[in-house]
């Protein structure tokens, strides 16, 4: 295959963007009028769109509260970050309302069983995206695609005939075009296309408490509140929505994934205990230098300027504390209901993993699920779009500084240091 060349970003911490879009920005911001960043105002606007005034559980209000406070004071949003992150999170807001009016007309929703998911539990850029979406080409698994997460409930004006596109794919082939022309390099970091495996961390936005949020912005005062509270009933939510979608669309036995279950063992399996495990590793000093770059490229969507320092000290501080959860809780799970995956031996023999992972799981994997997940690794090849070259010196960070900081990690699972200057 011939690669791009990798490439090195420049214009993190002040964005540069091409004249057209930020002419589209200054129109949105302009159009849209003041932006307030309050429980009412949002609360309201989503029940005026639906016409649906049922929320559920109370439960998440005091976490939305937190976090519009946090944005309104932490999030150094620009104009069009207001904008977008508002709208994100009105979004979220229907999504709830749509929920709860469809599990009232359809109770029975809240019957069906998840069995047995298998949850891959890494932090990002461990090679749980390429994994999540190799198992995901098993038509044997269940998983959500990026399309379904945005808008996992469809209003039912809108609800499509058997023999019709989902409306829904269209509305995210068109935000998917506008994020190409903000951030043109997100791909060479993460590929997003309208089926691509998406993180169900987009369902658990919807109960208001997730990592989601600071994954966006940093937000500290969310995060205290975030971790400082039990997540099991944010997780319980997380099964309803799967019980949603599962009556909705079909399928029995889910793979999930997300960064934030390294540090939510207890949750994940009060909530699903036969639930099978999959915890990825890599070199921490890596791992930082890809997240950080590919954060603070990304925030340029709410942020300009970006401060690459202080996210750098952030999600150190924030990486370090969901290992050292990990290693704490990580022999809580099974063995025979979990297994730990390494980096490099991933890179090297991903199809011998993913053996490893369907006999660990008692998942079967027939030849024809072989040949969907050799279709999916023919039509995405690793690095198609080129890389990005990334320096942790960019986020204020020392490579020697933080493998003695992360070595209570590395020693414990026995994980590859990596040799690339950084």
């Amino acid at each position: 295959m011939d690669r791009p060349a990798d490439l090195r970003i420049e214009d993190l911490r002040t964005p540069e963007f091409d004249p057209a879009v930020v002419a589209m920005m200054e129109g949105v911001v302009e159009a849209s009028g003041p932006i307030q960043f309050h429980s009412e105002a949002l609360l309201g606007a989503a029940t005026e769109q639906t016409g649906l005034v049922d929320f559920g559980d109370d439960g998440f209000r005091e976490c939305l509260r937190v976090l519009l406070d946090s944005l309104e004071h932490e999030g150094n949003l620009s104009p069009f970050g207001r904008f977008s992150y508002f709208q994100m999170l009105l979004q979220l807001a229907k999504n709830r309302l749509r929920l709860e009016d469809l599990i009232r007309r359809h109770p029975e929703i809240l019957a069906v069983e998840i069995e047995a998911p298998i949850v891959i539990a890494g932090l990002q850029r461990t090679g749980t995206t390429h994994l999540h979406n190799l198992l995901s080409a098993d038509p044997g698994l269940r998983y959500l695609p990026y399309w379904e997460s945005l808008e996992p409930i469809p209003p039912e004006s809108v609800a499509p005939a058997p023999d019709q596109p989902d409306p829904r794919r269209a509305a995210t082939e068109v935000a998917l075009q506008f994020q190409d022309q903000v951030m043109p390099h997100f791909k060479r970091m993460h590929e997003m296309t309208v089926d691509h495996a998406h993180e169900e961390i987009q369902l658990l936005a919807i109960d208001f408490s997730t990592m989601f949020f600071e994954s966006v912005v940093a937000l500290p005062a969310y995060r205290d509140h975030y971790v400082s509270h039990d997540q099991t009933p944010h997780y319980r939510y997380l099964r309803r929505c799967l019980q949603a979608l599962t009556w909705l669309r079909g399928g029995r036995r889910w793979v999930l994934k997300s960064p934030q279950h390294i540090e939510q063992i207890p949750a994940v399996l009060a909530t699903f205990p036969d639930a099978t495990v999959v915890f990825t590793h890599r070199d921490p000093v890596s791992v930082l230098a890809s997240t950080t770059t590919m954060l603070a490229y990304s925030a340029r969507m709410h942020q300009n300027p970006v401060d690459t320092h202080g996210l750098g000290t952030y999600w150190a501080d924030r990486t370090e504390r969901m290992l050292r959860r990990c290693v704490s809780e990580r022999d809580g799970v099974a063995k025979d209901h979990s297994l730990d995956v390494l980096f490099h031996e991933y890179m090297k023999d991903d199809m011998a993993v993913v053996g490893r992972i369907y006999e660990r799981a008692g998942q079967p994997l027939p030849e024809t699920s072989r040949t969907a997940m050799a279709a999916y690794m023919r039509a995405h090849p690793r690095g198609r779009f080129g890389r990005i070259a990334y320096k942790l010196s960019d986020f204020g960070l020392d490579a020697d500084e933080i493998r003695e900081r992360f070595r209570f990690y590395v020693d414990h699972f026995g994980i590859e240091e990596e040799t690339t200057a950084l």
